[in-house]
């Protein structure tokens, strides 16, 4: 996924957008290596295994696992297709650009 969320990366810059990541590789040390070479430039979490704090308090049992939240810190969508990713990330921003603009 990571030439994908590079490319939302791009789209959504200057919107308000932020994507984070949680990585279960075993070697700590290869996913910084990996991430790196990836190009990785969001905040990306390492959690050490499917069974770490991340992953077992929001119930992750595979990846890619896509949850949405909106501008007020509020899970609206767990488990996105990939394939209507877009077209929900769309609707959120179009929601807190709004609300922007009412302040």
């Amino acid at each position: 996924m990571y030439p994908y969320e590079r490319s939302l990366v791009q789209k959504m810059e200057g919107k308000p957008f932020v994507l984070l990541g949680v990585n279960t590789d075993k070697d700590r040390e290869k996913l910084k290596v990996v991430l790196g070479a990836e190009k990785i430039t969001w905040r990306s979490w390492w959690d050490g295994s499917t069974r770490g704090p991340i992953c077992t308090k929001w119930a992750i049992q595979a990846f890619p696992t896509i949850h949405l939240i909106d501008h007020h810190g509020v899970l609206r969508y767990m488990n996105v297709d990939e394939s209507k990713i877009e077209a929900v990330l769309d609707k959120l921003v179009a929601e807190a650009e709004k609300d922007k603009d009412k302040m």
